[in-house]
């Protein structure tokens, strides 16, 4: 066996992903496993070994690795034959064959077992170091590839945006996005359609220690019942290749499971052991895998009405209603209607290489005083409309002329905008527009004089 000396070879040779690699080394020789562990420890997350194949399926059965280093020649059962049993009943790792014979047939049986690699002995540290990393490397590529093709053929890449807005509703809720972000705690957003869920969402994992891991959010109305196990846990199909579901290429950041009272009452259940366990099944298999994940959920229906009515679990409606956070209406939080109508008339209008429409102090007001039944998805929508058109509808329609035209982000703007509106939604009471915005009638008079209204 020809070793180079492990202290020879630096981690800057392999690269970053070495260091959160989790590795399983199966040889029966105490010299050969020794010096694996040892040129692999300094630089992996976790090395475990094995001196056969019956310790390997314990470690196997307890653990979740990313790579398993295997001897093919081995006394009782060899890594080829061992590695086919363990394709039938859940192998959720890549597997690197070493082995002293280089003839064709072993390399070709080897492929066919599922082997990703083959390093022949003797071998020297930075071999087995390349074949690693590069193994590694493959995984990461693979799962980055798959989640992207995910959120082109779902669409999801749409709901990413910012949580805009100076309303004490959205202050309130980004506080406590800030407080639940370092937490595990799984989180329930509730709230009308297109109130910005997947947005609040999304900003709590940018704000987690997850950040730099996957964000996969899955709609559970828009799967088929159907599919929606084998899209979310995965399965394994009687001699076929296994096909990893959605909270395994999750694992390590946050699924968001949207419509979650949609999901049927058969997966309801597996996803409450799934939660409470850590640990998740493939349909098919009969090994269980251990998952990192942070659950969020959302939903737009009345879950504890849900539950009374049968069609959905009351032990899984408690285990996700941990935190509860209600995503206000657009017309809770009107004070926010100027940035939300600025931002996303600069974004659309630099997707459609079109000229934005002036946001005049009138047009601001009039969309301040629609009852947006749609939310902020109907404030987007009709303002891409709009652009396209190249004109508000006329009833949102403002003066046009852009030397009149008020800065959407004046704090003085807002507050008018604001006051004129729950105003305008007390029947021109000024005395009950004072109570409900907390200030004194006074206030109220000296402003409406000031703006002659």
């Amino acid at each position: 066996m020809n070793k180079t000396n492990p202290a020879n070879v630096t981690e800057s040779d392999f690269g970053a992903s070495l260091a959160l690699a989790s590795i399983l080394v199966v040889d029966d020789e105490p010299g050969m496993r020794n010096f694996l562990v040892k040129i692999l420890r300094p630089r992996c997350k976790r090395v475990e070994q094995a001196a056969n194949t019956a310790e390997a399926s314990k470690l196997l059965d307890a653990n979740h690795f990313d790579i398993v280093i295997l001897d093919n020649v081995m006394p009782g059962k060899s890594g080829l034959d061992w590695l086919r049993e363990q394709r039938q009943v859940g192998f959720f790792a890549d597997a690197i064959l070493i082995t002293a014979f280089a003839d064709l047939e072993t390399a070709i049986q080897a492929l066919r077992a599922g082997a990703v690699d083959f390093v022949l002995k003797p071998f020297r540290s930075n071999q087995i170091l390349n074949a690693v990393a590069r193994s590694i490397d493959r995984l990461h590529l693979h799962r980055e590839n798959f989640l992207l093709k995910y959120e082109l053929s779902a669409d999801v890449a749409a709901g990413r945006g910012r949580l805009l807005g100076p309303s004490k509703e959205i202050t309130d809720i980004r506080a406590m996005l800030e407080r639940a972000a370092p937490l595990p705690t799984s989180v329930l957003f509730t709230g009308d359609s297109g109130t910005g869920k997947e947005i609040a969402a999304r900003a709590l994992h940018a704000m987690s220690d997850r950040a730099d891991k996957p964000f996969v959010p899955v709609n559970c109305a828009a799967i088929s019942p159907d599919v929606i196990a084998n899209e979310l846990f995965g399965h394994l199909p009687s001699g076929g290749a296994r096909q990893d579901g959605l909270l395994l290429y999750a694992s390590g950041g946050t699924l968001f499971l949207d419509e979650i009272a949609e999901l049927p009452l058969s997966v309801q259940a597996t996803l409450l052991r799934v939660i409470e366990e850590g640990r998740i099944r493939p349909m098919g298999s009969q090994r269980e895998v251990p998952l990192n994940l942070r659950f969020i959920f959302a939903t737009n229906a009345d879950l504890q009405l849900a539950v009374a009515e049968g069609r959905f679990r009351e032990d899984l409606y408690h285990r996700i209603n941990v935190l509860n956070i209600r995503m206000p209406t657009l017309r809770e939080r009107i004070m926010d209607m100027s940035e939300l109508a600025a931002m996303f008339m600069q974004k659309i209008s630099h997707d459609l290489g079109m000229r934005p429409l002036i946001l005049d102090e009138q047009v601001l007001l009039n969309l301040s005083c629609y009852d947006w039944p749609g939310n902020v998805r109907e404030l987007r929508n009709l303002i891409e409309r709009s652009l396209i058109l190249g004109e508000f509808p006329p009833e949102f329609a403002g003066t046009g002329d852009a030397a009149s035209a008020e800065a959407v982000d004046s704090l003085q703007l807002v507050e008018k905008l604001h006051i004129l509106t729950v105003l305008d939604a007390s029947d021109g009471n000024r005395a009950e527009a004072a109570r409900r915005l907390g200030v004194s009638r006074k206030t109220i008079d000296r402003k409406c004089a000031m703006w002659d209204a």
